[in-house]
């Protein structure tokens, strides 16, 4: 199932849960690995709970634990880009209509997120925007051959700030290591927070890793990035929170 979590908070925007390949089913082993998400419950609008009835079978790409068939999701072929953890789904449809000329996929589990971006690609008649409704380790893991991608999105994933739960954060080495195997040479990994010590954490992480470079020079944040703010954000700013964006490409 993908789990019903409440509205995201500002500093947990892209907050990933647990799902089987049904919207409908839910995961119930015993022995799981440590999860960087947590399951939150919340409850569906009438407009998101309609959206999914309604368009869920034309945009919600079904994972069976095997490589999509990428040639065959969209009507055209373009560079790949995979937005990881997409909230409710306001930038990544924004970046869809603003380059039609890419394809987009968001991985999200969060239901009400998930019903609210099929609202927008259905209003807007987007053919360069699928989702996928599971687990984003296994569908970066098993979804995508090597080599296929061209950017990999992931923005503001839950900091779990406590330092005991740090080894529950999504960038971690051995994950980041699997984002460069999918990416083709020259691809991009695009990180956004607006938590500095996970910042910190995030830039390290990256910069240690040997054939992945900082595209904005050693220790350098992207402070004019091309991504859409979201309402999260700006309220954030508002509070006077930061934000902090890198941009790291491979080199192999």
């Amino acid at each position: 199932m993908c789990s019903s979590n409440d509205k995201p908070k500002p500093t947990t925007e892209a907050t990933l849960a647990e799902s089987n390949n049904s919207l409908d089913s839910s995961d119930t082993s015993k022995h799981r690995p440590i999860r960087s998400y947590v399951i939150r419950s919340g409850r569906l609008t009438d407009s998101q709970s309609k959206a999914l009835e309604l368009y869920a079978k034309h945009y919600v790409v079904e994972f069976n634990h095997q490589a999509f068939d990428l040639s065959r999701l969209f009507p055209r072929q373009a560079d790949i880009i995979v937005e990881i953890g997409f909230g409710m789904g306001d930038s990544l449809l924004e970046m869809a209509k603003q380059n039609p000329q890419q394809n987009y996929l968001g991985i999200e589990v969060h239901k009400p997120g998930i019903g609210k971006l099929l609202q927008g690609i259905a209003s807007e008649q987007l053919s360069n925007l699928k989702i996928v409704c599971h687990d984003a380790k296994e569908v970066l893991a098993e979804g995508f051959t090597d080599d296929s991608l061209s950017r990999i999105h992931i923005y503001f994933p839950d900091p779990w700030h406590k330092k005991k739960h740090n080894k529950r954060r999504l960038i971690q080495t051995q994950f980041v290591q699997l984002l460069m195997k999918k990416l083709s040479k020259g691809g991009h990994i695009h990180l956004a927070t607006d938590w500095q010590p996970y910042a910190e954490h995030m830039l390290e992480v990256l910069s240690n890793i040997d054939d992945l470079k900082n595209c904005l020079g050693d220790d350098v944040y992207w402070q004019d990035h091309d991504r859409p703010t979201t309402k999260f954000e700006k309220r954030g700013r508002k509070l006077g929170h930061g934000v902090w964006d890198l941009l790291f490409t491979t080199t192999v």
